[in-house]
């Protein structure tokens, strides 16, 4: 009798040869259109069941989610209590109870899930790309996600100094936010500055398009810096300074050191793509060799 090591070990040789000659049948991974559907259904539905359980386990933690969501706003009231006025958020509607803990495990679901859909929009998309293209890919990613968690970080510090400027709008009002508004605010903030600090690697990556070089990188920057502490300022409405330039200063840190890796890449850009007309002035004919004469007799 066959022993189990050995049957896995074998079936896994099987699959192995034929994921191989499958390879070979079609080497650049080619598929009909409706195979290219048949493949987005399959990983949507994959990348729904995974959110949907993500969604079902963080349910069972709502409470301490919930109390991580509201913290910036317990700093920005001093402190939280239930129940209390001024000192809680509200609810309007009958369903909205339900729908905050539908959208409070949703978010955190999609969070937790995110290595699971991440793999699914990747497998989804690597068969067309190229070795060289899917390392590309690696780096982005690699430097893409840590970029957003950053972006992220330094939200999560703005949003209480956000929240006290709201509140200082109230013109002698007490202002009672509501859980849906709040979580909003919460989700935008998030949002926008993790975008934020993505402006730099996505000026490397139309460096590595050649849309962008570092001389026209060199006349863009004070509108770029313009440009990022306008935003940095219209996502942190607080009027305090500190909050705009902490972002601000820190994507334009950023952006420097894009600048520093576009001029690199230029640099071995023109090493590697030398350009032919480079000593040619504007008005200097470019040499054309004069071709030999061909003896009619002899090409008969």
């Amino acid at each position: 009798m066959v022993s189990k090591p050995s049957a896995i070990r074998g079936a896994r040789i099987v699959g192995q040869r034929y994921v191989r000659a499958k390879r070979r049948e079609n080497p650049d991974g080619r598929m009909p259109l409706m195979d290219h559907l048949r493949e987005l259904r399959s990983r949507v539905v994959k990348i729904a069941l995974a959110i949907i359980a993500g969604a079902a386990v963080s349910w069972a933690f709502y409470d301490q989610l919930w109390d991580f969501i509201q913290r910036p706003y317990c700093r920005a009231v001093t402190y939280c209590k239930p129940n209390t006025f001024a000192h809680s958020l509200v609810l309007n509607g009958v369903m909205d109870g339900f729908y905050l803990h539908i959208k409070v495990a949703v978010i955190a679901g999609a969070i937790l899930t995110s290595p699971i859909w991440l793999y699914q929009l990747w497998a989804f998309v690597a068969p067309g790309l190229y070795s060289r293209e899917k390392r590309w890919t690696y780096a982005f990613l690699g430097t893409a996600i840590p970029l957003f968690g950053l972006g992220c970080f330094f939200a999560f510090l703005a949003m209480s100094r956000g929240l006290e400027f709201f509140l200082s709008m109230s013109g002698g009002l007490t202002p009672l936010f509501t859980a849906d508004t709040y979580i909003g605010y919460w989700i935008a903030m998030i949002i926008g500055f993790g975008l934020c600090f993505e402006v730099p690697l996505f000026l490397v990556v139309l460096n590595l398009a050649r849309v962008v070089t570092h001389e026209r990188f060199r006349k863009w920057r004070r509108i770029i810096i313009f440009l990022i502490f306008v935003f940095a300022g219209i996502a942190s409405p607080s009027p305090d300074p500190l909050t705009m330039l902490m972002l601000g200063g820190i994507v334009v840190v950023l952006v420097e050191v894009a600048e520093v890796l576009i001029y690199f890449n230029d640099k071995r850009y023109a090493r590697n793509h030398p350009d032919l007309y480079a000593d040619l002035s504007d008005d200097e004919l470019a040499p054309v060799e004069t071709p030999e004469p061909v003896d009619a007799d002899s090409s008969n």
